[in-house]
């Protein structure tokens, strides 16, 4: 009879540690739900909060060109470029080419008459000035992206806008690189002094921030790191505009997380694929991004025969 009582004890004794345990793990379980929601609450929260506020724009620039029949569908791989437009030679050749966009680099003349002309560092001279250069694309339905290698060109150069300013369709992209990137070896255009410039410009011209970058052939050149993201995020978040963040194709298969992350930040937000006149990348490191982002949102800066290979993998 005794070993029967002890057995007895012995079960209720296991039986209540038995329920013991499972309320505790169902406690746990239920605390881990509700930090669960409620994280998910506030980042939802965060996330509408640095969404576009009202007043901002999104990119219509594919909307432009739909909208006359110069382009089809919603990819923007389709738009093509005219690169490097900076002499009177290279304009008449953009203008009467199939090119959708013509970017140009705009500085200073180093020498009287000092005014803006299409020159990229080192050069410190031009065949044409923006002004002339302006008035030959205004006569046309090219989009337009300026890109300035300094300051002290920016507040005569959006001067000379106010004809362009007033077609509010036309897209019109301000290039200029306001923070260091990898391997960046010239100094960046100072952000907030580029801001107070170009801020009060139309709410739908885009706005073209990015990182000055270098590449070595046959050496390991980084990526885009998380804190190069996360400072270029943090600058954009409050800007009214759509922003297009400009980022080098040979470093983009090392940093599809950060530049997926940035993207995802604001529906305001592109990138627009460049490459130098030497890097080395092959048209395959993109594929993932056209397969994890809306085509709409990733611009590509390219020669036309790698363009050409990225649609044939799309």
């Amino acid at each position: 009879m005794s070993s029967f009582w002890k057995r007895s004890r012995k079960t209720d004794i296991s039986f209540f540690f038995y329920l013991l345990g499972l309320s505790l793990f169902l406690i746990v379980c239920l605390a881990v739900c509700v930090l669960h929601n409620s994280n998910s609450e506030r980042a939802e929260k965060q996330l509408k909060s640095r969404g576009p506020q009202t007043g901002t724009m999104w990119d219509k620039t594919l909307q432009y060109f739909r909208s006359r029949s110069l382009l089809t569908g919603s990819d923007a791989v389709q738009l093509k470029w005219s690169h490097a437009v900076n002499s009177r030679n290279a304009l008449a050749q953009a203008l009467s080419g199939p090119s959708h966009m013509i970017e140009a680099d705009v500085i200073m003349r180093a020498h009287d008459p000092m005014e803006p002309i299409m020159a990229h560092p080192p050069d410190t001279d031009s065949d044409i000035t923006l002004k002339e250069w302006l008035e030959k694309v205004k006569m046309n339905s090219k989009g337009i992206k300026l890109d300035f290698k300094s300051l002290e060109a920016v507040s005569p150069s959006l001067a000379l806008l106010e004809d362009l300013l007033a077609e509010p369709d036309r897209p019109l992209w301000i290039n200029a690189d306001v923070l260091s990137g990898p391997n960046g070896r010239t100094a960046p255009v100072d952000f907030q002094a580029f801001l107070s410039l170009v801020s009060g410009l139309p709410a739908q011209t885009v706005l073209s921030l990015g990182w000055t970058t270098g590449w070595t052939v046959g050496t390991n050149n980084p990526g885009y790191s998380w804190d190069m993201v996360h400072a270029m995020e943090e600058k954009s978040r409050d800007l009214k505009h759509p922003v297009t963040f400009p980022v080098r194709a040979a470093l983009l298969a090392l940093s599809f997380s950060q530049l997926s992350w940035l993207l995802q930040q604001s529906d305001r937000y592109t990138l627009t694929v460049w490459t130098g006149q030497h890097d080395e990348f092959a048209p395959q490191d993109l594929k993932l991004y056209r397969k994890s982002f809306d085509v709409s949102r990733i611009y590509y800066d390219l020669p036309n025969s790698q363009t050409a290979e990225l649609l044939v993998m799309s």
